[in-house]
Parts: C-alpha cells; structure tokens; sequence
C-alpha cells in the first residue's frame, strides 16, 4: 500500500492599503453564543465619554480556542525576549488554564 504524500498548502494572503495601516485597540469586547465568538474591539481615550467598535471579527469557537493557543504562544515567546508582561491587578500569565 502505497503512503500518501502530504503536500504543504500555501495560501497567498493579500494585505491592503487600509488593513497594513492597522486599528489601535485597548478594549476588546467578548461575548459568545454555542456557534459563535464575536470580539469587538474599540478604544478608550482620556475624555472621551463614548467609544465606537472599530473592528469586529465572529469565529467559531474551534478558531476562537486556536487563536487562544496562538496568542499564548507568541505571549510566552515574547516574555522570553522581553520580560514578564506587568498588568496591574492582574496575577502573571499562566499557560495551566490553557487546554
């Protein structure tokens, strides 16, 4: 019985003019039903009394865990380079609630 071959899949992502500018964002807002997670993000400014979504995205919740996976990947990797990431009130990163 002959093996299949994998083949590596490459998808060519196209970056427009306006998406390579990029959105700050200091909130995220997260609510979710049994088909989907929608993450809003927007931004809070010193005196500004109302805040407007900027972006939001809806996944899956397969992909929601795979961007959860993703994140704490690249947060860890990047606490190596850089430090541990202080946020106030808040204990320090722990990968053991990940699953």
């Amino acid at each position: 019985m002959a093996e299949k071959e994998e083949q590596a899949q490459h998808i060519s992502i196209e970056l427009g003019e306006k998406e390579a500018e990029g959105i700050y964002s200091n909130l995220a807002i997260i609510r979710h039903s049994p088909a989907e997670f929608v993450i809003d993000f927007t931004r809070i400014l010193p005196d500004v009394p109302k805040a407007r979504v900027h972006a939001r995205i809806i996944m899956t919740p397969q992909h929601a865990k795979m961007l959860l996976h993703a994140l704490t990947d690249n947060l860890l990797r990047f606490e190596e380079d850089n430090g541990e990431i202080s946020v106030d009130g808040q204990s320090p990163f722990d990968t053991k609630h990940v699953h």
